[in-house]
């Protein structure tokens, strides 16, 4: 049941869209978003985008007001995005107002004045933009991002939603990795690469690992230079030491001169023009091989890092949920052109509450791993991230199962005419 409206409240339809690469927990923010938005007296229809703003510009909205609530109600425990995503950026309206145009047109079809995105850093320079259009032309539209990245990236907020969960996964995979690399007699050297191009936040968390006694002997991050020959030296050293290695890498490490280490590095790029990394951990394994005759071993944990919603982080699914609701409840209440981020206070106990940054204080932004988070030899994480990742990993999902496996939302997607 609808709470009582009230009065001087904006009412319209919202429509909710997500972008970029998903995680496991990005529906538990558009499940927080949608709840409160079925509930609200102010919102009069419920609508996701289908595929992110490219729903908007071809007219595929799905009325969420049909879909079964106890069905919506599995979204947050349900990995993906759920509405479906894209990777379109738009350009600025100064030059070509084509898309704004459109979207325009769609929020009035359908008496829009809510619009919530959720996504990365270019997910956030699209509502940036679409806040800016309104404004400029006179419609009154409430436009608020949701953060989403389990690169951990975006600017002003202590944390983003997928980060945790993904962290949880990172550390739980080394454990376990840790364990079945010493099966046998004969030593080995395993590589493991983990997302983050620019930012080594993900791969960082294997540190988690590492506290437990089973994770990498060395970790290396985009935030500093690589060096082939001290990789080697080092892996060299720990190898011939114990027999064995494990190592942790971020898919976006590089030389000196900028030059990603990846061998996989070419002229494809996603929608957004940023570079397709992947096939570093084989790189890596070949060289150490050549170097020492080890047996090797290279391993890509690629997009198990972002959907494994099995082993998802409770904290994470509930400050994704709780972000999704903030959204909307800062909209009715008047806000506009803010992404709602996290402020956290981790003496004497975590605890983390919502907080609007400005939407252009935050698009196009990367936050990246700090100097005191990242040892001085540039192979490891100092107890400073320790601390600061450890809370966000805690509490297990609540994930329902039948016959032993995931019980995943499946929405009818009805479509508006």
């Amino acid at each position: 049941m609808k709470e009582e409206s009230p009065m001087n409240e904006l009412k319209g339809a919202c429509i909710v869209g997500q972008s970029g690469g998903p995680t496991s927990v990005i529906n538990a923010s558009a499940y927080g978003v949608i709840e409160a938005a079925l509930n609200s007296p102010v919102v009069t229809k419920v609508y996701g985008a289908y595929h992110g703003i490219r729903g908007v510009l071809d007219d595929e909205l799905l009325v969420l007001d049909e879909e079964d609530r106890e069905e919506l109600a599995l979204l947050p425990y349900t990995p993906s995005s759920a509405l479906g995503s894209c990777r379109y950026k738009m350009k600025d309206a100064a030059a070509d107002e084509t898309d704004y145009r459109r979207i325009l047109e769609i929020f009035k079809k359908y008496d829009v004045r809510y619009f919530f995105y959720i996504g990365g850093n270019d997910s956030m320079d699209t509502c940036a933009k679409v806040n800016r259009y309104m404004k400029q032309v006179g419609y009154d539209c409430r436009v608020i991002g949701v953060p989403k990245t389990i690169d951990n990236d975006l600017f002003g907020t202590d944390h983003c939603p997928g980060f945790g969960s993904a962290a949880k996964y990172i550390a739980t995979t080394f454990m376990e990795i840790y364990l079945d690399a010493r099966v046998y007699d004969i030593g080995t050297v395993t590589i493991i690469e983990c997302m983050g191009r620019h930012a080594g936040w993900l791969t960082a968390a294997s540190a988690l690992a590492q506290a437990k006694g089973m994770g990498p002997d060395l970790i290396y991050l985009p935030e500093r230079d690589f060096d082939m020959e001290r990789f080697l030296q080092q892996v060299q050293e720990i190898y011939q030491r114990t027999g064995y290695c494990i190592v942790a890498v971020s898919e976006g490490i590089h030389y000196a001169d900028g030059s990603f280490v990846s061998e996989a590095k070419t002229a494809a790029t996603d929608g957004f023009g940023h570079a397709q990394l992947g096939g570093l951990a084989a790189v890596l394994a070949d060289a150490v091989k050549t170097r020492l005759g080890a047996k090797t071993r290279g391993i890509e944990l690629s997009l198990l890092q972002r959907c494994a919603a099995h082993v998802a982080s409770a904290t994470d699914i509930d400050e994704a949920y709780r972000a999704g609701k903030t959204a909307l409840e800062a909209a009715v209440a008047g806000q506009s052109g803010k992404m709602v981020g996290f402020t956290c206070d981790r003496l004497g106990g975590y605890n983390c509450q919502m907080k609007l940054f400005e939407l252009d204080e935050v698009a196009n932004f990367e936050k990246k791993m700090p100097d005191e988070m990242i040892n001085a030899e540039g192979n490891g994480v100092t107890e400073r991230f320790l601390e600061y990742c450890a809370p966000l990993v805690e509490g297990e999902t609540r994930l329902p199962r039948e016959n032993g496996l995931p019980r995943f939302c499946h929405l009818r997607k009805v479509f508006a005419k």
